[in-house]
């Protein structure tokens, strides 16, 4: 099967670069592109300074859909936005002011790649932060979800003034160029061995899979750990004023803080899905593990929307009565039932159900622009415009868009998208 081979170098223009991203990718370029994806045959796609984080985004989500291995390599600059301190990629346009709408946050690669089998996707980063990001990387690592393998560096600010470059990635290419293809650990180790003879190793040394080194890999001095550092949806471009979200949430599962059904972390399922929902679950070497997020994963891919969605209900209640209205645990198996309908193709259950878990949210006292708050009201904003019946979605329109009026979102305009969808739903009768 071919392999897929995202190319993205960004940085920002002007005084605010810390790095020249761009210059990498005529080395990479010239790699063979099945040497690139470690594939017989591999289609590449290059970005090379976007301007636009729904660019990214429209590139990242068609790479994530595609069958077959997919290795991402990413070089640029990392910022904070002021508002919710998230990391974000910067784009050629982003300034310190701008980052949360101009950069790429960076819970976008995990939310677009959660979905994929494990194994099947590489990440390969040299990326450079600026003395906040730096900073606040030191604390929490960087992380781009379970079942995906990490491998680079992110270095800190080089100096005043001074623009660095993308070492790592370079010697990656070097590497490759150079005949024959290493396996992802062994690749990482060469780059980094290679580097280190120049004395620009940064502190922060990401590799493994998730969250967590490989078993077997050998400690890189300076590595932190890559902790979870949250999610949130991406608004994209797949309906009417672009407020499609990011991929579904099932079968992902939050983290739980308390006791209960234990959850396998992604959800992913080894070997073969069950063949139905009662059937028994994904097995280890030491034996079967019950995981209801792929019990409900197997029940979709048979097309028994019903049963998947009776169990998920059966887990809510069960973290209700443990946990209590608003508690993470209650809201995550009611993200998964709102996805649940989506894949049903019951768009106003979906989009109700979005708007329940929004105003859950607020309620527990989650502020208005918390990345959960708003993806749920994007979510319920994309799957509202996906409903057919126009007297159903005339009825929802009223309180969506007080919801909206709540969450104005990421996206600039999208309570005035509302508002004229409603006005002629309700001009047209």
């Amino acid at each position: 099967m071919p392999g897929t081979v995202l190319l993205l170098a960004a940085s920002p223009v002007g005084k605010g670069c810390l790095v020249d991203a761009a210059s990498v990718l005529p080395v990479l370029a010239a790699v063979p592109p099945a040497v690139l994806a470690g594939t017989d045959t591999a289609n590449v796609v290059e970005l090379a300074d976007p301007l636009e984080p729904q660019a990214v985004l429209t590139r990242l989500r068609a790479a994530a859909a595609a069958p077959g291995p997919l290795t991402v390599f990413v070089t640029g600059q990392l910022q904070l936005d002021r508002r919710q301190r998230l990391p974000h990629l910067a784009l050629a346009r982003t300034t310190p002011s701008t980052v949360r709408y101009t950069g790429f946050p960076w819970h976008w690669f995990r939310e677009e790649l959660r979905l994929r089998a494990a194994g099947t996707t590489t990440l390969l980063l040299d990326l450079h932060a600026d003395a906040e990001t730096w900073g606040w990387l030191r604390g929490r690592g960087l992380e781009c979800g379970a079942g995906v393998a990490v491998y680079g560096r992110v270095a800190p600010p080089a100096g005043r003034r001074r623009v660095a470059a993308p070492t790592y990635m370079k010697a990656i290419a070097t590497v490759l160029r150079s005949g024959g293809r290493p396996g992802p650990e062994q690749l990482h180790q060469t780059a980094l061995a290679r580097i280190a003879g120049e004395g620009e190793v940064g502190d922060l040394v990401l590799w493994g899979a998730g969250a967590g080194p490989l078993p077997g890999a050998a400690p890189v001095p300076g590595a932190a750990p890559v902790p979870d550092v949250g999610a949130g949806a991406a608004p994209g471009a797949g309906v009417p004023g672009g407020f499609a979200p990011a991929a579904p949430a099932l079968p992902h599962p939050r983290p739980r803080s308390g006791g209960g059904t234990p959850v396998v972390p992604g959800g992913e399922t080894p070997g073969p899905p069950p063949a139905a929902l009662d059937g028994p679950g994904p097995r280890t070497p030491d034996g079967p593990v019950d995981d209801p997020h792929a019990r409900i994963t197997a029940a979709v891919q048979t097309g028994d929307h019903p049963a998947a969605d009776a169990l998920a209900a059966r887990l809510e209640q069960a973290a209700l009565v443990a946990h209590g209205a608003g508690s993470e645990e209650a809201l995550h198996w009611s993200e998964v039932r709102a996805d649940l309908a989506m894949f049903a193709g019951d768009a106003e259950r979906s989009c109700r159900t979005w708007m329940a878990v929004a105003a859950a949210r607020l309620a527990a006292g989650q502020p208005v622009d918390a990345a959960p708050v708003e993806a749920a009201v994007d979510r319920a904003h994309h799957q509202w415009g996906r409903i057919t019946d126009r007297s159903r979605a005339r009825d929802l329109g009223p309180a969506l868009a007080e919801l909206r009026g709540r969450v104005p979102g990421r996206r600039q305009g999208a309570l005035d998208h509302v508002r004229e969808q409603l006005r002629q739903l309700q001009t047209q009768g």
